[in-house]
This record gives structure tokens, sequence and C-alpha cells, in this order.
């Protein structure tokens, strides 16, 4: 089976004086703006890395939800952050690591299982394979 979905993006200009906008085939984005300054100067609006972190978060919550269904668990909710460092790197700038910190509600957990769960999830999750940084992860368990 193979799933095909699309992300895309227009640019117009120069890479500090030019500006893009990013959609998605759903719809969800739009045509919306992203620049060198939203990307490294601190500009309100999207760049890149948020995109990749709100994928990897979404794709991990999901992944981690799955395993623990296999494990006969059903969590009541699943909050996670990922936090893309991007860093100047000799050549240009990389993403070197991507850090996962997720916060769950699992009636009938243990912290054993629940960490094994994340682990597994962080191994396992889509996007995570696509990364070629260092991924770690902090996972908490709520009572």
């Amino acid at each position: 089976m193979s799933i095909n979905k699309t992300g895309s993006a227009v640019w117009q200009g120069g890479l500090k004086d030019g500006k893009g906008t990013v959609s998605t085939q759903s719809g969800a984005l739009q045509e919306v703006t992203y620049s060198f300054a939203k990307r490294f100067e601190g500009e309100a609006g999207t760049n890149p890395e948020e995109l990749i972190g709100a994928a990897h978060a979404s794709c991990y919550s999901m992944a981690l939800s799955m395993i623990l269904g296999e494990e006969g668990l059903t969590p009541e909710r699943i909050a996670t952050e990922a936090k893309v460092s991007l860093e100047e790197v000799e050549g240009g700038f990389a993403i070197t690591a991507v850090h996962l910190d997720t916060v769950a509600k699992i009636p009938g957990a243990d912290d054993a299982a629940f960490q094994d769960a994340a682990n597994k999830a962080k191994e396992g999750c889509p996007v995570s394979k696509l990364f070629n940084a260092t991924i770690t992860l902090e996972a908490k368990l709520e009572s």
C-alpha cells in the first residue's frame, strides 16, 4: 500500500528580501506566508522547522496511540511538542536534532509500560524514520 500526500511551496525573490507561501493538499494550510525573517529573525509566522515539528509531533502521537492500543491501553490524551534544532554547520545549515516532549494520560498504564511504548513510537513513527538527525524524547505519564 502506498499513500501519497502533498505539500507545496512557492518562493519569490531573493533569500533575504523574498517571500513564499506554503500549502497542503488538504487545504489545512492555504498559501501561508513564510520568509527569511520568519525563519531566522523571529518574525511572527511559520517556517519549515515549525512545520516539520508539527508533522513529527502529530505522527509520533498517533504512533504512540497505536502501540498503546496493541497493549490494550487507550490514551485519554497525548500531547507532544517537537523542538526542531536548526544549526549552522560546515557547508550551511542542517536540522541536527529533534526533541520530542510528550505528556500522556492513559488509564491503567504504569510508567514502565508507558516508557517502553513511548520509545517504540519514537523509533517507529514514519516521520522519525525520515530524519538523519538525532531524535531525543522526554515522556511523562499523567495520573
